[in-house]
């Protein structure tokens, strides 16, 4: 196996891992050094000397031309009388440089060499890999699919790099299908046993607010601000923005012309239900801003506690709660206060609490939790109803009625 063969053959790999020119060099220089050292025993009188451009390496060693009875080291010495036979003009004290051929170093170094070489090229890729995407953490990418599996899927950048999606970061009701291409955010990036491991995610608030990044060019020109988000994936999401132009709507710029903006974002997570919220620092108002579509009557913060009681009209407790409670917990994640939302109690209408000593606590608790409490709220609806909503068995809700009814008949 002759020089240019060997560098050639690993050019080639340089040019699909795209690894910098002067990174191999020293790969190359260091691998070839090692061998030196093992033929030899020591490698401090040759030099490597390497053309990538040309696919050249060439080994030379230098030697100090010593009296025939002074030579104690071959490697690092060549006898006058040895040095003569080959050109008469060297003198003891001179330095002579011959070429090493690969073929003093024997089939099965070359061999082991080319594995070295093989191994370190591939570990210096997967640590490239490695470096590349820890820059990437926060960033959205895109790729093909190549792999569904039950609890992940594979996918492959441009650069054919794996990269893995778990289920945990999947919104729940995407489809995939091997061959679509899709965006998602790099989550985090480790080493697992010498193997870079990337993992991405579509859950993340990250991957949210860099779509609205890529969609509104005021937030990616720093001129609208997101301040916070909470997010259900696959379900619903509150996104509070602040703009630091009084002549720039915040929210209107996110939401674009007829609503241009959004739908593509909506589109992305797979017609997940954006809310865009003005963002103030009064808690009151943003209270009130989150729990939107309901209209609130009245509202009393404990600062120390993060506690919020929010009173409204009785047909306003379903808004606020919303859909499987999604308005409500959204609302806490996005305020970080803990928010109970109560019935504004009519006449001669009763809070459920006073039943406290007929009805057991957690069934209390369960009407409430669904927007159930006082006496006639709990009265407005057939007894199915109830025990559907609040999750209770017919006979249970069949009691809560009676003795409800009892009350006011009373």
């Amino acid at each position: 196996m002759n020089n240019l063969n060997l560098i050639s053959n690993f050019a080639e790999f340089k040019e699909l891992k795209n690894i910098d020119k002067s990174t191999m060099i020293g790969v190359l220089e260091d691998v070839f050094r090692h061998a030196i050292q093992k033929q030899y025993g020591t490698d401090e009188n040759f030099d490597v000397i390497i053309n990538p451009e040309k696919g050249d390496l060439e080994i030379w060693r230098n030697r100090e031309v010593v009296a025939d009875e002074d030579l104690t080291n071959p490697v690092s010495q060549i006898s006058l009388s040895e040095i003569q036979a080959i050109d008469s003009s060297y003198e003891v004290g001179d330095e002579y440089t011959d070429a090493i051929g690969f073929e003093q170093f024997g089939r099965r170094a070359v061999l082991s060499l080319r594995q070295n070489l093989a191994s370190r090229i591939i570990d210096l890729e997967k640590a490239n890999i490695y470096e590349k995407y820890s820059e990437k953490v926060g960033e959205i990418i895109s790729g093909e699919i190549y792999q569904v599996w039950k609890k992940e899927v594979l996918i492959l950048d441009d650069e054919d790099n794996e990269l893995l999606l778990p289920k945990a970061e999947q919104i729940p009701g995407d489809f995939y299908r091997k061959g679509d291409t899709i965006k998602a955010i790099v989550k985090s990036v480790e080493m697992n046993n010498n193997n870079p491991r990337i993992i991405l995610s579509r859950t993340a608030n990250q991957f949210l607010e860099r779509l609205f990044e890529q969609e509104v060019p005021e937030i990616f020109d720093g001129l609208i601000t997101i301040k916070s988000i909470a997010r259900i994936p696959g379900e619903r999401a509150k996104v509070a923005v602040e703009s630091y132009d009084d002549r720039i709507d915040p929210v209107g710029a996110c939401v674009g012309m007829k609503g241009s903006r959004i739908y593509t974002i909506v589109k992305e997570l797979h017609n997940e239900n954006i809310d865009v919220i003005n963002y103030t620092t009064n808690p009151q108002l943003m209270i009130q801003r989150t729990l939107n579509p309901a209209k609130i009557s009245s509202i009393t913060i404990d600062e120390e506690k993060k506690t919020a009681s929010v009173y409204l009209k009785p047909d306003q407790v379903s808004l606020a709660i919303g859909k499987g409670g999604l308005n409500i917990r959204l609302s806490k994640m996005l305020t970080g206060y803990d928010i109970d939302v109560y019935r504004e109690i009519e006449e001669e209408d009763v809070a459920l609490t006073e039943f406290s000593d007929e009805i057991e606590g957690w069934i209390i608790d369960a009407l409430k939790a669904v927007g159930f409490d006082t006496a006639k709220s709990v009265l407005e609806l057939p007894v199915e109803d109830i025990a559907s909503r609040a999750d209770l068995e017919l006979e249970q809700a069949e009691k809560v009625v009676a003795v409800l009814k009892a009350e006011f008949e009373e």
